[in-house]
């Protein structure tokens, strides 16, 4: 009987190759100023490494595909029209809200605060969009929107602070080499965490790659984690979040029918001053210092003096949310204070859920998927993120250990190696996740030279954290920004 031959070893299979995955599609919008052609380009772009082993050079490698949406308007000259690179915070979040609330030419109609619209919502051209004045890029960090890790490479190694400003730094500077745009004026737009990874990716971008910046927009800014953490007799947060309060209380009808700008400019000049005193004395402060103490802070932030008291004068903002309007059984939003929503229990210590992000959720969910398939003629079946699942929980903030992730250093340094980078911040009079008053303090305490301190301005809405979800904010903002790249682009 003869012996069978031996089988040849199987072939390997060959890798699957990597590639950008982008569909073009030409568009038209009217503006204030007349028609813009455009074009978009929607999909993916492969993230790309040098691979090194033992010194040894392996080539690149892929790493991840990135979602990104691109729009730019068409017949434009590159070296000088503007460009901007915009995504969102979390961190963890895909940069939907940026893309369909401001800043892109198609946006969503959800309603506001008290009015909002039923399911399943409508998306409508965005005339204000500031595609008017700057080609855009928005982009969803890996593991957030479309964005996915390729086969053999772990998510969680994207999750971290300077792993996430390595990467997204690569793909603005990999879109800059392959568009030729290394002469347009460049500007990041990040909203929340998003305004940390731009301030660092600033110096990162400028520091790395000689890649120097015209300007910042800065929306709904943290830049210290320190103002916003109550833990550990952090008095800073208590006495900063205080404006917040008042401004909360105001619009819920606590401060009668005195201006708000009065009763913000009370709040803030006590929390600069007598506040942080009364805080630093603890049992030091005699009963009639406490009580003037419990009787102002309650006035302002609309809470009782009993409430006051039994806090002990440090009024936590995950307790207040659920506090100020307990006896109507109703929480207020942290994200968009204006926003209330029914507490699932009238004796809750803190808020159950955020009534602002509610809202919010479904119809931006909603109007970005059914754009991107209709619109954007994008059919991917990957799963769209809006955060992405697990990242904000693996988030590694190992640089900064023991202490609060800081980046006024880096946006200082930023603006000492290239004095041209301006910096547009905008605040939200309701934004309880990142208050305009913590943020003015970030701000001040910047290490750059007076005549710097020139290429910052400030504007303030009567909004929350997604402050375009209020009309008349979303108008007057959009005019803001427009008018902040105008200027910051001339050479």
């Amino acid at each position: 009987m003869t012996e069978p031959a031996p089988s040849a070893p199987a072939e390997p299979e060959p890798p699957t190759a990597v590639a950008d995955e982008l569909v073009t599609t030409r568009h038209q919008l009217q503006t204030p100023d007349g028609p813009l052609a455009y074009t978009a380009r929607a999909g993916s772009v492969v993230l790309w490494e040098d691979h090194v082993e033992d010194g040894v050079s392996k080539g690149r490698r892929p790493r991840a595909h990135v979602g990104v949406t691109v729009y730019t308007a068409d017949g434009a000259d590159p070296t000088t029209r503007p460009v901007t690179f915009a995504f969102n915070g979390g961190p963890g979040s895909s940069s939907v809200w940026l893309h369909m609330g401001l800043l892109g030419p198609r946006r969503v109609l959800m309603g506001d605060a008290g009015a909002l619209e039923t399911p399943p919502y409508a998306v409508a051209d965005n005339p204000e969009s500031l595609l008017a004045v700057s080609d855009l890029v928005f982009i969803d960090p890996v593991s957030t929107g479309r964005s996915r890790v390729v086969e053999g490479q772990k998510a969680r190694d994207f999750h971290g602070f300077t792993a996430d400003l390595e990467s997204v730094g690569e793909i603005i500077r990999q879109w800059v080499s392959a568009e030729g745009r290394w002469l347009s004026p460049k500007f990041l737009a990040g909203e929340s965490y998003g305004t940390t990874r731009a301030a660092a990716l600033a110096a990162h971008l400028q520091g790395e790659y000689g890649m120097y910046l015209n300007g910042l927009l800065l929306i709904s800014t943290v830049l210290d984690f320190g103002v916003l953490n109550f833990e550990r007799g952090n008095d800073r947060a208590v006495a900063l979040y205080l404006p917040f309060y008042a401004a909360t209380a105001h619009y819920h009808g606590r401060h009668g029918d005195r201006p708000l700008a009065e009763v913000l400019a009370e709040a803030e000049q006590y929390a600069a001053r007598e506040y942080p005193y009364v805080l630093a004395r603890g049992s030091r402060l005699d009963a009639e210092e406490r009580a003037r103490a419990v009787a102002t802070v309650a006035r302002l932030s609309g809470l009782s003096e009993d409430y006051v008291d039994r806090a002990d004068l440090r009024i936590e903002h995950w307790r207040y949310f659920g506090e100020l309007r307990r006896a109507e059984g109703l929480t207020v939003g942290r994200l968009d204070s204006r926003f209330t929503g029914p507490a699932a229990s009238a004796i809750a210590e803190k808020m159950d859920a955020d009534p602002s992000m509610d809202a919010i959720l479904g119809p931006y969910a909603a109007a970005y998927q059914h754009y991107l398939h209709h619109d954007l003629e994008v059919r991917l079946d990957t799963p769209f993120r809006v955060f992405g699942k697990g990242v904000i929980e693996q988030w590694s903030y190992r640089e900064f250990e023991n202490s609060p992730v800081v980046v006024t250093d880096r946006l200082a340094r930023a603006m000492r190696q290239n004095p041209h980078l301006a910096v547009h911040v905008a605040y939200g009079y309701y934004d309880g996740a990142t208050p305009y008053s913590c943020a003015e303090d970030s701000i001040a305490h910047l290490q750059v030279p007076d005549e710097l301190r020139a290429n910052i301005e400030h504007r303030y809405y009567e909004a929350g954290h997604m402050m375009y979800v209020h009309e008349e904010t979303r108008l007057r903002q959009s005019a803001d920004l427009a008018d902040f790249v105008r200027r910051r682009s001339h050479r």
